[in-house]
This record gives structure tokens, sequence and C-alpha cells, in this order.
């Protein structure tokens, strides 16, 4: 396993690499620009020459890559000329990447807890009304653009629940010790303001568990499907065995490697960046800072924001694949 583990590492630094130049390259070759960006309408000649240079883009794009590769490994990302000018990139993505990863929780803990329960019971009532009404459910949440949805939650059911639907927290006195607004409160004792960043976060992680929820009922669904007509199934219950025990013992866990597959794929998207929900409820998050960084041109964040997006993707990925292991122990010998 610990083999495994370092392979996979190892693989993910060659990962790294060959998405950075592809990146930067790509980057380099959308319209507009930084210069752009920055000067606007004001943009004269002269302007765009001197800044082209003062930024370095005047270099061949192999020199400017180079250089790149050089002040990352001092941590040094380049600053920000779009999503917060003239801050850090490498300080924005810390600001930021708390905010997702409380959205990608909450709306992932969402989706587990509806998709689960409602998968395995759709499929012990194979054929029947819960079942079909449970599928078209799934279908929905699928089919239904998250923007859509995130507008529609916006503007009625804030309307008429009262709920947040900007921004993560209001305008409170709220020490800040982590960058998890939610945490924060219940380390300094500031439980208004914990209550307060979880009536923001309601609203943007329903919108964002519609499509993970889908997909985790229907693999749910099918994966329980198969282990109900295999013969230890039939075997348990022909030895009398009670239901909890057999749902627990014989078919959740034969049910779960797929299951686990998909939480896993859903976690490492949801956390590189809900773009659309952020940006519809103004949360501050490594999504909206992508969707101003496309906007403005920022190539210094939009390069650190997505190689750490592809960072993130892959080692949740790889947790899930070493959580085999504790669900079947066969895995452990091959």
């Amino acid at each position: 396993m610990l083999r495994y583990t370092i392979r996979r590492l190892i693989q993910l630094v060659g990962v790294v690499l060959v998405l950075s130049m592809l990146l930067f390259a790509w980057l380099r070759l959308l319209p507009g620009g930084p210069v752009s960006a920055l000067l606007g309408e004001r943009a004269t000649p002269e302007s765009r020459e001197a800044l082209t240079k003062q930024l370095g883009l005047d270099q061949p794009i192999f020199v400017q890559y180079f250089k790149f590769l050089g002040r990352a490994a001092t941590g040094d990302f380049g600053v920000s000329t779009g999503v917060q000018p003239g801050d850090s990139a490498l300080d924005i993505f810390l600001q930021r990447f708390p905010a997702t990863i409380e959205l990608s929780f909450f709306a992932i803990v969402i989706a587990i807890a509806v998709g689960v329960p409602l998968g395995y019971l759709a499929a012990k009532r194979r054929g029947g009304w819960f079942d079909n009404l449970s599928v078209v459910g799934s279908l929905i949440g699928v089919a239904v653009p998250v923007f859509f949805l995130a507008y529609l939650l916006k503007d009625v059911a804030s309307s008429s629940l009262g709920l947040p639907s900007q921004g993560r927290q209001d305008a409170i006195d709220a020490t800040r010790v982590t960058g998890f607004f939610t945490l924060d409160g219940l380390i300094t004792g500031e439980f208004d303001a914990t209550l307060n960043a979880l009536e923001h976060l309601i609203l943007p992680a329903i919108a964002l568990a519609t499509i993970p929820f889908a997909v985790i009922f229907r693999i749910t669904r099918a994966a329980v499907l198969d282990v109900l007509d295999e013969d230890f199934v039939r075997t348990a219950e022909a030895k009398g065995l009670t239901a909890p025990v057999i749902r627990r013992r014989h078919v959740l866990r034969n049910a779960m490697l797929p299951v686990v597959t998909t939480i896993g794929l859903q976690t490492g998207a949801l956390l590189s960046g809900a773009v659309l929900t952020e940006k519809v409820f103004s949360f501050a998050g490594v999504g909206q800072a992508l969707a101003i960084g496309f906007e403005r041109r920022d190539y210094p964040v939009l390069l650190l924001l997505i190689i750490m997006a592809t960072i993130v993707y892959v080692v949740v990925n790889l947790l899930v694949d070493l959580s085999y292991a504790l669900i079947d122990p066969r895995i452990r010998t091959r």
C-alpha cells in the first residue's frame, strides 16, 4: 500500500508539470490579456508596450514559463492583475479556498445523506412508485442547470424563507482564526457568527448538491440492485438473518465500492471550484475567483487556482483508492 501511494504521488508531480506547461501556453494564447484588462480604454501604444515589458510578457513563452517555475519553487506565484490587484496569487488562494471547502463539504454531505438512503430504498422497491418517482427526481437533478436552480433559490426561496442569498457572512464583528467561518465561531465562542455563516451556506449548498445527489443516487441504486441479485444475499435470507444485518453486512458493504468512487469524484470536482454557484451567490471562494480571473485575464491567479484544483482532485481520488482496502479487505492482498 505504501509503495502504491508513493507511486501515485510521483505521478501527481508529473501531471502537475505537464498541466502547468499546457495551461501556461493556453493562457498566453487567450485574446485580450492582463495589459488590456489593466489599462482598459485608456490604453495607448506606449502604455501597452511599457506595461507588457514590466509584466515580462514581451519575452518568449518558454522563458516566461521557466521563470514562473523558479518563482513558484519559492512560493511566489505572481501578483494578481484582476481578481484582487496587487495581492499575491497565493494569498488569494489561501483566503478563498476555505470558503470553497466549507461550501463543498456541506453540499456533499447533503448529497450523501439524501442520495445513498434514497438509492437503497429505491432499489429495494424496484419498479414501485417510490422507485419511479426517485428516478424521475434524479433525472431532474441532472438535467436542471445549476445556475438556473441557483437563481431560483436566490430569488424565490430567499424571499419566502428569509435566508441570506449573498456572501459568506453578514457584516458582523467576528474573529477570524482559520478562514472557515463556521469553525471560527466555535473556536472563539462566537456562536452567533457560526449560525450566521451556516445560514449563508444553506442555499448555495443545496444548489451545488443537486448534481452530486443525482449521480450518487443512481450509482447507489444500480449497485444495490446488482448486490441484491447475488447468491450470498439469498443465502443470508435463507439462513434467517434479520433484515438490518443483511442490509449492513452484505448489501451496503458490497455495494459501497462504486458509490465511494462516485463520492470521491464528485467531492474532487466540488473542491476544484463551484464556479457558477459561487458566482450567483457572491460566495468568495475559488470558483468566484476563477470566474473573475477569466473575465479580467488574471494569468497568475488563473494558473495557480487551476493547478491547485488539479492537485486537490488527484489527492482526493488517491484517498478514495486507499479507502477501498478498508471497505473490501480482498483488495489489500492484490
